[in-house]
């Protein structure tokens, strides 16, 4: 009984792509969908951007829950299958960020009205609070939000670590900050963008020596740097968010509608560039002294983890260059990308109030039930999306009713 009721489900979900969003409605900005306003009244899905977006949180509930359940047997880095995956999931946080600095700009600069009016910006910032706020809740140390007497000094480290949530609403900020700069003082936006995540990951190298937590309260060296258990502090990982910013201008200006094929194109040759460049700064690191060797290797390797990325993107810009339109649950599945990472990580590691399978399964899968696991966590937030619009309009519609009684 309960499966006959799916195509109805999805049939809810195609009628509310099609019918327009409430001007007042709160739209997560890293899921929002890319239906495209190409100046004027040209209407145009980016369909690569809702294909990457659904690809990123995928990647990502399959990494957490691979690396939640996976036995330590299992987690040999000479089989090819396990090296597979870890290299895959060395390119999960990249394509995340990167993709929601990309949605962010794009959505960001389609709206036409000046800064000082455009309400982007107020809901931007709203965004980086939210953000910020969520990423906090996450690992909030206390049941009781009153009393922290029995919370322990590894539960206020772990606290005060910096993750992807807090980095995602600083470079949603940042994003707002040259945003406005770049029209303020009639400045190339996209030159803004490529020379702020260029900033971020030149400045890496040379900020490794530093113990940010000599001179400043631990909350705020984590923002800097991973001594104090940060797992995505800002340098180098905003990069990818502002680079992503880059792209997100140039779809916004129609360079993908006028010749989809021509941009791809352009694109993978940058990324090809972007890869070689990579190779050559990992060659130079083994003639630089000290830490200065290490640390510029690992300047390549994110650069050339860029240049992955955005060939990832030229392709898929390639191949869907043709395709006008696609599954409604694939969008509502990049759209509800916030809501997926929040219940995924709550569900596997836990919160405050409540115990995470961690607790219970943590490293003690072997890989036939690992790969189950995945598989049904994966379905599960699918699932979540698809109901997610239906339950929230019903929930919308009897607060109204109750405010009209």
């Amino acid at each position: 009984m309960k499966q006959s009721r799916v195509p109805e489900i999805v049939s809810t979900v195609e009628a509310r792509m099609r019918e327009p969003e409430a001007p007042d409605e709160v739209v997560d900005k890293t899921t929002e969908s890319a239906a495209a306003i190409l100046h004027g009244s040209t209407h145009r899905r980016i369909i690569f951007l809702d294909l990457m977006r659904a690809i990123a949180v995928i990647m990502m509930v399959q990494g957490h829950t691979v690396d939640v359940f996976l036995a330590e047997a299992h987690r040999d880095p000479t089989t090819t299958g396990y090296w597979l995956w870890l290299y895959l999931r060395g390119l999960t946080a990249p394509i995340f960020l990167f993709t929601a600095g990309t949605v962010f700009i794009y959505l960001f600069t389609v709206s036409a009205s000046p800064s000082r009016r455009n309400p982007r910006i107020t809901k931007g910032i709203k965004r980086f609070l939210l953000l910020v706020a969520l990423g906090y809740l996450l690992r909030f140390p206390s049941l009781n939000p009153f009393n922290y007497s029995k919370v322990s000094e590894e539960s206020w480290k772990t606290f005060f670590a910096v993750d992807t949530l807090q980095l995602i609403g600083f470079g949603v900020l940042f994003l707002v900050i040259l945003g406005y700069i770049s029209e303020k003082f009639r400045l190339n936006a996209y030159m803004l963008f490529t020379l702020g995540g260029i900033f971020f990951f030149f400045l890496y190298p040379f900020t490794v020596p530093i113990n940010w937590a000599d001179f400043l309260p631990a909350p705020i060296a984590g923002y800097f740097y991973a001594g104090t258990g940060s797992n995505f502090p800002l340098i180098p990982w905003a990069g990818y968010v502002l680079f992503g910013g880059v792209l997100g201008t140039l779809l916004a200006r129609g360079y993908f509608g006028k010749n989809p094929k021509r941009f791809s194109l352009v694109l993978a040759v940058v990324s090809l560039s972007i890869l070689i460049f990579s190779r050559f700064v990992d060659y130079a690191s083994d003639y630089l002294p000290g830490h200065y060797a290490p640390a510029f290797s690992w300047l390549g390797l994110n650069i050339m983890r860029l240049g992955l990325v955005m060939m990832f993107n030229a392709l898929l810009a390639l191949v869907t260059a043709s395709i006008h339109t696609v599954h409604p649950i694939i969008i509502m599945v990049g759209r509800r990308t916030l809501l997926i990472y929040v219940v995924h990580l709550v569900l596997l590691y836990g919160s405050a109030w409540n115990n995470g399978l961690a607790r219970y399964y943590d490293k003690s899968l072997n890989i036939p039930q690992t790969i189950g696991a995945a598989v049904m966590m994966i379905g599960a937030m699918v699932l979540m999306s698809i109901i997610y619009p239906r339950v929230s309009s019903r929930f919308k519609a009897l607060i109204r009713k109750r405010k009209q009684n």
